[in-house]
């Protein structure tokens, strides 16, 4: 569907309210949970003028969001566009921003290469990372010096899997957080010049590099997914373009890693300030995989995702006109205690969570069983190889709202 079968039509007057929650106010930023729980009280769906777009702050009108095919991912490039040649042509070629049937052709090839067992054949290989980066931080803190489990694990592990996933060269690793780090700025609201201009820059330099990394896979083909997405064909012969190709390799690496590293430092924070739910996931490990669902659903890593309505749509008592923008709020959803039994309190053990951190319906994140794998291996590890986790002193929280994370999480760790 072209960009401009949507935008064309939108309404120029809008029952205006005031805005149902300040997303640049620092306090919402540090914790958006309270304005949350009265936004949801006042009303499931709320305009925001300064933001342009309608917000759902309830579980079942956030979900309906993300699954009402009526509300597409509508991508329309950022202008003026010879400024951002590069970002655009990651999001324009992104499974992410398509609908059916480019999304379905695109996100058919991806799993038919992910299909090839690439998640478990890296569980092992991850379970001895996350052992190692362990190690490393409680061999460097001694049961005494804080350090950084950000840096230190969260961040290294997820990175590590993706370039090993991707089988980029060791050598190179280092350059990928930086480049998607500069790109995902992008995402949030209030930018200024500056981060626009990292972020192309950035999007420049990862193109170019994984062109590269594609024609040498082309030449010499292993067994990564970068071999097999040069590779895949479906049923009827089609196969990925060069720009899909990268570009699903980039949102792997961004969507892949950032969701990881802020569970990861979100999740940590939290057991350590609920130790008797640290204490409670340390005397019974097999709550391992259900304490993550809960980590995820606490303290959700991505808070806010858009949609476009390519037709006017009746959702929360109001109507998305056609062209309007929608946007769930995946934190305040996955604290609604219409479905959450006591939502602001972290339960390791919590079995009826049917939290959206990785969305739903055909956007479902596709890395999720990878995520999964990186996270028990990640608080496996913590578990297993510390006998005492507390907070060194305390963390720095990003000043991103849609993105949420830490700048860093000084632990102290004895063995």
């Amino acid at each position: 569907m072209a960009v401009t079968d949507v935008v064309t039509a939108v309404p120029t007057l809008v029952d205006v309210t005031p805005a149902p929650v300040d997303l640049s106010d620092p306090a919402v930023v540090a914790d958006p949970y309270p304005a949350f729980a009265r936004a949801r009280s006042q009303a499931p769906v709320q305009w925001h003028e300064a933001l342009g777009l309608w917000l759902a702050f309830t579980h079942a009108e956030a979900n309906a969001v993300l699954r009402d095919r009526r509300l597409g991912r509508i991508w329309s490039d950022k202008a003026p566009a010879e400024r951002f040649e590069s970002f655009n042509l990651i999001h324009r070629n992104a499974i992410l921003e398509m609908e059916p049937p480019d999304h379905t052709r695109l996100r058919r090839l991806v799993s038919a290469a992910f299909a090839r067992g690439h998640v478990e054949r890296l569980r092992p290989w991850v379970e001895d990372l996350a052992r190692s980066l362990v190690d490393d931080l409680v061999e460097r803190s001694a049961g005494t010096e804080p350090v950084d489990v950000l840096s230190g694990m969260a961040e290294e592990l997820p990175v590590a899997v993706i370039a090993e996933l991707l089988g980029v060269p060791e050598a190179d690793r280092p350059l990928l957080r930086p480049w998607s780090n500069a790109i995902v700025k992008m995402y949030e609201y209030g930018r200024t010049t500056a981060i626009e201009d990292a972020a192309e820059r950035a999007a420049d330099e990862f193109v170019a590099y994984l062109r590269e990394l594609a024609a040498d896979r082309r030449k010499h083909l292993g067994d990564d997914l970068v071999s097999h997405l040069v590779s895949v064909r479906d049923a009827e012969g089609d196969r990925l373009t060069e720009d899909e190709l990268v570009t699903t390799c980039i949102l792997l690496l961004n969507a892949g890693h950032e969701a990881t590293v802020n569970v990861s430092g979100n999740g940590l924070l939290a057991l350590l300030e609920h130790p008797d739910q640290l204490r409670r996931l340390r005397e019974d490990p097999g709550l391992l995989p259900t304490a993550i669902e809960e980590l995820m659903r606490f303290d959700s890593p991505l808070q806010l995702f858009e949609r476009t309505a390519t037709e006017d749509v009746e959702l929360g008592g109001i109507t998305v006109q056609r062209g309007q923008k929608i946007a769930a709020l995946l934190g305040s959803a996955n604290h609604d205690p219409a479905v959450f039994a006591d939502p602001g309190t972290l339960d390791v053990g919590r079995t009826e969570n049917p939290h959206i951190s990785f969305g739903a319906g055909v956007h479902f994140c596709i890395g999720a069983p990878l995520a999964r794998v990186e996270l028990q291996a990640s608080f496996g590890a913590l578990l297993e190889r510390t006998s005492h986790l507390e907070l060194g002193r305390p963390a720095r929280r990003r000043p991103e709202f849609v993105i949420r994370g830490l700048r860093d999480l000084p632990v102290v760790l004895a063995r």
